[in-house]
């Protein structure tokens, strides 16, 4: 994690070197912690996703011309946001690390 923007980590926009042991502490598992990890990761990706869609949405219209669209510096300067944004993978690692993510084992409650 870098710095602190607006209350909420920056998270690293790249690949960060991890050490496994950090990352089984709380399951005993490498493998289930990479599941859950990986969970995580797509609901992040589906959330983003949804929510530039949306907002991506309110810039089309029945008529849209090429020209339009590559003038519109709204929709650029959107899409520019979402493409620095950290990736859903690096996100969830992060909360994975920080205790934050909620997960069970079925298997291992019986």
């Amino acid at each position: 994690m870098n710095t602190m923007s607006n209350n909420k980590p920056v998270l690293a926009s790249s690949t960060v070197t991890r050490d496994l042991r950090d990352l089984d502490k709380t399951t005993d598992n490498i493998y289930e912690s990479i599941v859950v990890m990986s969970k995580r990761a797509n609901q992040i990706s589906n959330n983003i996703k949804e929510e530039l869609s949306q907002k991506l949405s309110e810039f089309t219209s029945s008529n849209d011309n090429l020209e339009e669209v590559f003038e519109n510096r709204e929709q650029i300067e959107i899409s520019k946001h979402y493409e620095k944004m950290p990736k859903p993978s690096l996100i969830a690692v992060q909360e994975f690390l920080e205790g934050k993510i909620y997960y069970r084992n079925p298997t291992k409650e019986e």
